[in-house]
Order: structure tokens, then C-alpha cells, then sequence
């Protein structure tokens, strides 16, 4: 038996296989299926898909073959990723010098006929082979080995497969990573933030209420303006932690059973607006099966909304809701200001706005609807708008039914 041959490059041939990350993976049907079929059209009793690791074979796939490995050293398919053939065939291993004294031509189920296909991957590297072996001597006729040919192309193309999934699976894990780590910034710092703020907000209470007699009014539009800057920096952070904290709010609350129009008088109550409006309620008052939290979070939002951006003397908001097989489907339509055309598709993305100003004269920041989809989407729902410029604007979501 001649010592086995190892490919010139085969540091990088095995760093090509152990990014494939396939080498004592469970079975696959996918791959079975392949070496039954090869075992079929080749009219043989074994058909193997074989990877050459360091020094071993593995296969990834069995048919007729008990063993999950042997040595790389009395390996036929080492000689098969050295070849340059098409297809490395031995019709009888023990008149071939390169296999004579070869253990595996011996016993009761010897290695007497071989035909292996190379299977190489987008950069040239063989990893491995897809085989054929017979206990007998044989040859193939030219529609089997066309029928190999095919059927170790469909194996190379599960290996790119694979890959392509391992690099997005890496690539999931890292965008996982990076938004823990920007979930957890945006934490601490927004925590760290509000106490500081709360303390300006009183201070600024402090000093109106102790220096009113000394300060002129300038002085006192001065204080007013810091302090609403100071609430309005606050409310943003309460977004922002809102935002990063939506993914809790569907995970970490249970589904209830609650009637729909009782949660939205809470909302209303929440929102304590005072201005001057009208609240259509859904003509049927559902009883839905729901996580209540997330859905409060996801109204709160958009009514809110509806109160802000609005210049009518009269707001007028309408909702709707209605069930069908396994989705409840909610509208939710106001009279506001409207939305234009070209920022429709774009008021979702966190950080963008639509609007220069709200009804009281301030610039919104662009985290609540941003949100609202994200816990939409998360309850197995999506949103869509619908709005008409200084006429009205309508929401339409829809959410899983539990």
C-alpha cells in the first residue's frame, strides 16, 4: 500500500472544512437522501459522503456502511481530493498498487470497487467526497457516473447553503450582541440622566419660589424655558428607555382576558387631556385575550398622537376594532393635521418625525412609533398608515389573538 497523498494546500483546505462547522453534526435528511440515490443509479451496496479531516475520514452520510469514521491514513477518498479526475475510480482495489495490503480490501465486507467525486468548494478546496463502493469488481457506465456527477453537485450545494447560514446565524448573534450591549448604554445612561433632571426641575421650582422678588421677568421666561427644556429632555428618555425596554413588555407580561373599551377609558384617564374632543369607541366591545400591557402601550402611543398632532378646535377620534381567524384588526382614525405622502413610509424608523410641531409648539422625537411597531411586531402583527394632509390619519394594526 503507497502512503497516502495530501493535497498541497492543505492547511487551508482544512481551515475551509472547519469553517463549514459540519464535522460530527447529527444526520441529515437532506444529505441521506443523496447517498441513497447515489446508492441506487449505481447499483451499489455502499454510498458514503466522506469529509477528510486531519487524520481521520468522517462521514457525514451512511447508506450501507456502519462506521462513522476510519483513519485517513487506508482512506480511498484521501487519494480521491488528490486526484485531478472527474470522477476517482478503482474497478478492483486489489490489483492497484496504491490499495494492495489496504485493510479495508479485506474481510467480509471489503473495498473492492471505489468511485468517488471531489467535492469542492467555491474557492477550489475539497473537502471531501461523495462515494460509491461495492464488495466486488466493477466500472460504471456513463449514466451513473453523469448520475454521481449530479448528485455530488447537489452535496456542494447544501455545503454553500450551510455556509451562507453560518455566516448569517454569526451574523444574528453579533447584531444580538451589539443591541444587548446598546440596550444596556442606553439604560444606564438613560437612568443615570433622570435623577440629575428631576433635581433641575426642582431647582428651578426652588429658585422661582424663593428669589421671586429679585429675579425680573426675563429672568423668570429664563427659568420657564429651562424647565420645559428640562421635562421635555426627561420625556425623551422615557421614550428611549420605552423603546429599549419594548422587547420585556412582550416577553415578560402574560396574556389576559380584558374588555377592549374599559382599556381604553384607562388610556384616556392616563393621558388626562384637556382639551376639547370626541372619543368613538368601537361599536362591539370585544373581549379580547391579548398581553394587555403591550396593547395599552401600543394605544397609549397612538392616541396620544392623535391629541398632539391635531389643529382642529375639536378632536375627533374614531377606533375600530374587529377579529377574524386568529388576528384582531384595530384602526385608529383622527381629524389631526395629517401626515404627508413622502414621510408616511419613513415615521416608523426610530428617530424620525413627520411633523415640525405638536398642537402646544413642540418638536416630537421620533421614538414612539418606532416602538409601537417593534411591540406590534412582536405580537405577531404589523402596522400600516393611512393619511390625508390637514384631514385626518388613520393607523392600522393587527395583532395575534392568544
Amino acid at each position: 500500500m503507497k502512503s497516502t497523498p495530501y493535497p498541497t494546500n492543505e492547511s487551508k483546505r482544512l481551515k475551509a472544512l472547519r469553517n463549514l462547522e459540519i464535522l460530527d453534526t447529527a444526520p441529515e435528511r437532506q444529505f441521506d437522501e443523496v447517498t441513497e440515490l447515489a446508492s441506487l443509479f449505481c447499483e451499489t451496496p455502499v454510498a458514503l459522503i466522506s469529509l477528510i479531516d486531519r487524520n481521520r475520514q468522517w462521514f457525514k452520510s451512511c447508506f450501507g456502511f456502519g462506521e462513522k469514521e476510519t483513519d485517513r491514513e487506508i482512506s480511498f477518498c484521501t487519494h480521491a481530493i488528490s486526484s485531478e479526475d472527474e470522477i476517482f475510480e478503482i474497478p478492483d482495489a486489489r490489483k492497484d498498487e496504491r490499495f494492495k495490503n489496504n485493510p479495508l480490501t479485506v474481510g467480509e465486507t471489503p473495498v473492492i470497487f471505489y468511485a468517488g467525486v471531489p467535492l469542492k468548494d467555491a474557492h477550489g478546496f475539497a473537502l471531501g467526497t461523495l462515494c460509491v463502493i461495492d464488495h466486488k469488481p466493477r466500472k460504471l457506465v456513463d449514466k451513473q457516473r453523469k448520475a454521481l456527477l449530479y448528485l455530488a453537485n447537489q452535496v456542494i450545494q447544501l455545503f454553500e447553503i450551510r455556509t451562507k447560514n453560518n455566516i448569517l446565524r454569526k451574523s444574528q448573534k453579533e447584531l444580538k450582541e451589539k443591541n444587548t450591549q446598546l440596550k444596556n448604554f442606553a439604560g444606564v445612561v438613560s437612568h443615570d440622566m433622570k435623577m440629575p433632571l428631576a433635581n433641575m426641575i426642582v431647582t428651578i421650582d426652588i429658585l422661582k419660589a424663593k428669589y421671586a422678588g429679585k429675579i425680573d421677568e426675563s429672568g423668570i421666561d429664563y427659568l420657564r424655558n429651562l424647565k420645559r427644556s428640562a421635562f421635555k429632555l426627561s420625556d425623551y428618555i422615557t421614550n428611549i428607555l420605552t423603546h429599549y425596554e419594548s422587547d420585556n413588555i412582550t416577553d415578560n407580561h402574560q396574556v389576559e382576558k380584558f374588555q377592549l373599551n374599559e382599556l381604553i377609558k384607562d388610556i384616556i384617564g392616563m393621558l388626562d387631556t384637556v382639551e376639547d374632543y370626541e372619543l368613538h369607541y368601537p361599536e362591539k366591545d370585544l373581549t379580547l385575550s391579548t398581553n394587555r400591557v403591550a396593547l395599552e402601550q401600543i394605544l397609549l402611543n397612538l392616541l396620544g398622537n392623535s391629541f398632539k398632532y391635531n389643529d382642529k378646535d375639536k378632536i375627533i377620534i374614531h377606533i375600530e376594532c374587529f377579529e377574524d381567524d386568529g388576528f384582531y384588526n384595530f384602526v385608529v382614525t383622527d381629524n389631526g393635521i395629517g401626515i404627508p405622502k413622502a414621510k408616511q413610509k419613513s415615521i416608523f424608523n426610530l428617530f424620525s418625525t413627520a411633523a415640525e410641531q405638536d398642537r402646544r409648539g413642540s418638536k416630537g422625537n421620533g421614538i414612539g412609533l418606532s416602538t409601537v411597531k417593534k411591540i406590534i411586531r412582536n405580537l405577531g402583527g404589523d402596522i400600516k398608515v393611512e393619511s390625508e394632509l390637514g384631514e385626518q390619519t388613520s393607523f392600522k394594526f393587527f395583532i395575534e389573538k392568544e
